[in-house]
């Protein structure tokens, strides 16, 4: 989550340059260190640790065995059967491991814009530089994972068909790489609002602004690793329903679009995200780790696994009418398109008034992307809120936009099974908590202009609604 719709206090400078003297507000730092407790405090959060990645295997069990129907947790033979056939082996570590050292190299050698990101208040203000060659890697990715599958030295269809033993690796390595973290922090002392309750600390995180090298370690899990294995699996879906019956049905080419689109935005808006909220203020622990390492790649998928495995036990691939297809496909298309111009609003509107905003002209550029001569609210704490464009429609219309596209990816799969609208639902009950942290953190920042905001813009999601 973010401080979604406000930009630090910066004079307006020619975008190609970088203001060194950006002013930071004092009373940020004071609010910024303050100690939260979120989740349900340490036990809530202990619950999650262990609970979750729990739900990930019984969800993807009921999926694989038993054609999506929810079965009993208690049932016996659906562990066992969870314990074959998601055993890790070699050959799914190794392409597990190999894909995360990759892209992690990729984000360390392609050349990129180097932009600033918001002032951070443990560094008493200090702006850090990010390498955002995102865009560069993500078609570095698709040009080698051809090749790669086009030569026979990787054939893309291992990847759903080694789904579960892939998805036990990731869940190790996020556990791995949570403990190695903090622990390394601990140990360098460079912990910060720490609350004093292991778990928590392990599931907040010790570390603000983990880096190696040049790469940021919180950017890289957030952009780098999900969206892209998200990507694959309905890339490798895809591929193997062609094998299967020489064709791709509609309903699989919705997911590989969805996947696409949401994969490619954030490549080709990577240079908007060091001034997100979640890079000054969120630390790398257990909820960033692994989440972004498994709990996105290998939940967000739930409609393609469904899918696929429907089209195994049915001996064909599962198609709807063609209205129901086309609500669908508009749906998903609609809310792409006011999630990407509303994000592009926002930090376009933000990078300029910050100095630091580089037109790029990434695919696709779309109609209403960039604002002129936007209106806003000029704060006393220095901040500026956004009134105009989509953000003078609804307070929170990216959110708004965001679930349209999760709830699409969910009706694809028809009414069949509860498991696909996972995602959905549980995104829902994430931004619902995302709001509620963002209203009361704006409230006590911004005062009477947090008041005023609110009566210019009195909906959250949905205009004349909410």
């Amino acid at each position: 989550m973010e401080d979604s719709e406000t930009i630090e206090k910066t004079p307006i400078l020619n975008s190609k340059t970088v203001n060194p003297d950006t002013k930071f507000n004092k009373n940020d730092q004071i609010i910024d260190s303050e100690i939260i407790f979120e989740f349900g405090g340490p036990w809530g959060v202990t619950a999650i640790m262990f609970g979750f990645p729990t739900l990930m295997f019984y969800l993807w069990g009921c999926l694989q065995f038993y054609h999506g129907h929810l079965i009993s947790p208690f049932n016996m033979e659906l562990w066992s059967q969870i314990v074959e056939g998601a055993t890790p082996t070699w050959y799914s570590t190794k392409v597990y491991i190999l894909f995360c050292l990759f892209e992690f190299f990729l984000a360390y050698s392609m050349p990129g814009p180097i932009i600033k990101g918001a002032p951070v208040s443990s560094l008493e203000g200090k702006q850090l530089d990010y390498l955002c060659n995102g865009l560069i890697s993500w078609y570095a990715t698709l040009v080698i994972s051809y090749l790669l599958h086009y030569y026979g030295w990787f054939r893309l269809t291992d990847i759903i068909g080694n789904f579960g033993p892939l998805m036990t690796v990731a869940v190790i390595t996020g556990f791995t790489v949570t403990l190695l973290i903090y622990v390394i922090t601990v140990i360098q002392g460079k912990q910060y609002r720490m609350s004093g309750y292991l778990m928590y600390d392990l599931f907040m995180g010790a570390v603000l602004n983990p880096r190696l090298g040049k790469v940021d370690l919180k950017m890289f899990a957030e952009i780098r690793i999900p969206w892209v294995i998200l990507f694959y699996v309905s890339v490798s879906a895809a591929i193997k329903e062609y094998e299967m019956f020489g064709y791709v049905s509609s309903s699989m080419c919705f997911m590989v679009l969805a996947h696409f689109l949401y994969v490619n935005a954030c490549a080709k808006g990577e240079e908007c995200i060091p001034t997100t909220w979640d890079m000054s203020y969120e630390k790398f622990g257990f909820m960033l780790i692994f989440w972004n390492l498994a709990g996105v790649p290998f939940t967000y998928c739930y409609a393609t696994v469904y899918l696929h495995i429907t089209s195994i036990d049915n001996g064909q691939p599962l198609q709807h009418s063609a209205y129901w297809t086309y609500f669908c496909y508009a749906l998903l298309l609609s809310g792409y398109y006011i999630w990407d111009t509303a994000n592009s609003q926002k930090n376009r509107f933000r990078m300029i008034r910050n100095g630091t905003y580089i037109p790029r002209y990434t695919f696709p550029q779309l109609v209403w992307g960039t604002l002129k001569d936007p209106t806003f609210i000029q704060t006393k704490h220095g901040n500026l809120l956004l009134t105009a464009g989509w953000w003078g429609i609804a307070r929170k219309i990216h959110y708004t936009a965001d679930l349209m596209m999760a709830f699409a990816w969910g009706f694809i799969t028809g009414l069949n099974t509860p498991i696909t609208y996972f995602y959905p639902v549980f995104f829902l009950i994430v931004l619902v908590h995302r709001v509620y942290r963002d209203m009361k953190r704006c409230a006590k920042k911004y005062g009477k202009d947090w008041e005023e905001y609110c009566r210019q813009v009195p909906y959250i999601f949905v205009p004349g609604i909410y």
